[in-house]
């Protein structure tokens, strides 16, 4: 054999042999993957709603029992009535509840929206008035550190708590996130439906309130139910 094909033979079993195992290690960590992502939409869940306050940590296993004492998981139907997992049909969208003492304190609703530089995956909750936002979390994103980045800090985040998603008069009119300040560019009437900008992030800010205005439309009915205080949970 010669030495050309004793190289070719063992440069070509050495890439079996890594083949093999990258795709083994992928394999066996997919479930290790799956347990992490669990636990980080469950804490995103529980600090939206205030349950875990500010940039507190907490184990796992804490993260666990309070969401499992406090949070449960419906589905809503395109009128606005919540349902379990088992009478789930086409076309209704998750919703995450906060109970204590068994009424309703907050709802929340996933966020996927558009980004400057991929999607952006979070959580907003509202209070069971269906107007004012309870609190607002990015566990997700491909914005740039620094800038766009910056909607998952805890500044930003806090910024969005007790904003209004109707006006005075009761109509829909989502949240947005403003270029500069909001005080500065806001009238004051207007002031609650707005959220300070990012300084050098004014496009990422753009796509993530349309991303979040077409999600607060898409569970209008829902929100609508609670404003006439019409919520109806199964038991």
């Amino acid at each position: 054999m010669s030495e050309r094909l004793r190289s070719l033979l063992f440069a070509g079993g050495l890439c079996l042999v890594c083949s093999l195992l990258l795709t083994a290690a992928s394999t066996g960590l997919q479930r290790f993957q799956a347990h992490n992502i669990r636990i980080e939409k469950r804490r995103n869940i529980l600090k939206a709603v205030g349950l875990i306050e500010g940039e507190k940590t907490l184990s796992e296993r804490d993260i666990e029992r309070i969401y499992e004492a406090r949070i449960r998981k419906f589905w809503v139907t395109p009128e606005g009535d919540l349902v379990d997992a088992d009478q789930r049909k086409e076309g209704d969208l998750p919703l995450y509840v906060w109970l204590e003492g068994g009424a309703i304190r907050a709802y929340v609703v996933p966020v996927e929206s558009r980004g400057l530089w991929g999607k952006i995956y979070g959580y907003l909750a509202l209070k069971n008035d269906g107007t004012t936002i309870a609190g607002f979390t990015v566990f997700k994103h491909a914005e740039t550190p620094g800038l766009g980045g910056e909607i998952e800090k805890a500044y930003f985040q806090k910024k969005w708590i007790g904003k209004k998603i109707v006006d005075k008069d009761g109509t829909f009119v989502s949240v947005s996130i403003v270029r500069g300040a909001v005080k500065d560019t806001i009238p004051g009437e207007m002031q609650a439906h707005y959220v300070d900008g990012i300084s050098g992030a004014t496009l990422t800010g753009r796509y993530l309130s349309a991303g979040i205005r077409q999600v607060l439309e898409t569970y209008e009915p829902v929100s609508i139910r609670f404003r006439m205080d019409r919520v109806q949970r199964p038991e």
